[in-house]
């Protein structure tokens, strides 16, 4: 089966705050020396897919930087590969934006009608998981799908406001979709993967943008539920979808201080995560330096304490510096004495000697990029 890959890369929604103000929130760090963008990436190039577009348009820097040539997830080739996918003016199309999902992909049909795959997997890129989307392939194929969405059933803790509650029948099929309601009618969620056939959604998105229906589940898929064949495929493992709230940005990166959880996510057979590598020398841990249940990458210098902690690459912590229970970012510094607990710290931030920075309660304190405390 011929499959083609789309990554939505995420808009300006503010619900990460600082952490989004100069990236999109797929080239949001994660994990200490991975990107969002690397989880939905690898999941599509480890299902076989190589022809993979991007497709972004809000502070693209960081996630073009990041993606580069696309080597690293052995996307460089000269049939297939990866594409980003941005905005641009024409004289068919003077605006410089994309005013939802549906409209992104209409106005990159040159790219889907020039790509020899026959299917179409539309997925996000700030989800973080790790799956072969072949099982998926099969189940749509089985079933004579015109659409299937990946789902998963929840416990009622997750906020079942912020997603897609489902309802299917006895066959999977999808009756009803109840768009981010504040009533409770499902514990299934839609993840945001559809995968169907790239002649249908060309179809659709002939039929529907040009109307106005510029959000491809919204506009499109929901109010023809009952002329389409849409299926539910339940996926059944870790997933969390980090552009919710600062909050949940928090607990995904914990959660990878958890045995089961990463070695479902990193040390699955056959399922790489793959990122940017960097030359950064292994990190210096120094006589006097005490470290507990915490992720250190490449490149940082400990001489203080850290605990429950995740440590991005080139982080130094000076002699006598506490950090525990937090997230600190690429290039920062904390200086000798300097206390930090319960807090995200963004890339190249300073935090002098002697100063404490600790959240109260339940709230995460976030600092944004390149402040000196």
């Amino acid at each position: 089966m011929r499959v083609m890959g789309l990554i939505l890369s995420g808009s300006g929604e503010d619900n990460l705050d600082k952490l989004t103000a100069k990236r999109t929130s797929a080239a949001v760090p994660v994990f200490g020396k991975y990107r969002a963008i690397d989880f939905t990436l690898s999941n599509m190039v480890n299902s076989g897919i190589i022809n993979v577009g991007v497709l972004t348009q809000y502070n693209p820097r960081s996630l073009m930087d990041h993606l580069g040539s696309g080597k690293e997830w052995n996307l460089d080739r000269k049939r297939g590969g990866l594409f980003i996918l941005q905005p641009f003016m024409s004289p068919e199309n003077p605006k410089m934006h994309y005013e939802g999902t549906a409209d992104a992909l209409f106005q990159n049909l040159t790219y889907l009608r020039r790509s020899a795959e026959d299917f179409v997997l539309i997925g996000s890129g700030d989800h973080i998981y790790n799956t072969d989307y072949r099982d998926l392939f099969k189940f749509h194929i089985r079933n004579g799908a015109d659409v299937t969405l990946l789902t998963k059933t929840v416990n009622k803790d997750l906020k079942l406001s912020d997603y897609g509650q489902v309802i299917t029948d006895e066959n999977g099929r999808v009756t009803k979709i109840y768009e981010k309601v504040p009533e409770h009618h499902s514990n299934k969620i839609f993840l945001g993967v559809y995968f169907m056939n790239k002649s249908f959604l060309m179809e659709l998105l002939y039929a529907n943008v040009p109307n106005g229906k510029y959000d491809l589940l919204l506009d499109i898929i929901i109010p023809n539920l009952s002329k389409l064949r849409v299926f539910s495929y339940d996926f059944n493992n870790y997933w969390r979808n980090i552009k919710k709230s600062v909050k949940e940005y928090y607990d995904t990166n914990m959660d990878i201080l958890k045995k089961e959880i990463r070695d479902e996510l990193f040390y699955t057979p056959d399922r790489t995560i793959y990122t940017k590598l960097r030359d950064s020398a292994p990190p210096i841990i120094n006589i006097n330096a005490q470290i507990k249940n915490s992720f250190i990458a490449d490149g940082c210098i400990i001489n203080g304490v850290v605990k429950n902690s995740i440590l991005s690459r080139d982080i130094f912590v000076g002699a006598g510096a506490v950090i525990e229970d937090s997230i600190v970012l690429q290039g920062s510094v904390v200086e000798e004495g300097g206390i930090i607990r319960k807090t995200i710290i963004d890339k190249n931030v300073r935090v002098r000697s002697g100063k404490k920075m600790e959240s109260m309660g339940n709230e995460i304190s976030l600092i944004e990029k390149g402040a000196i405390i």
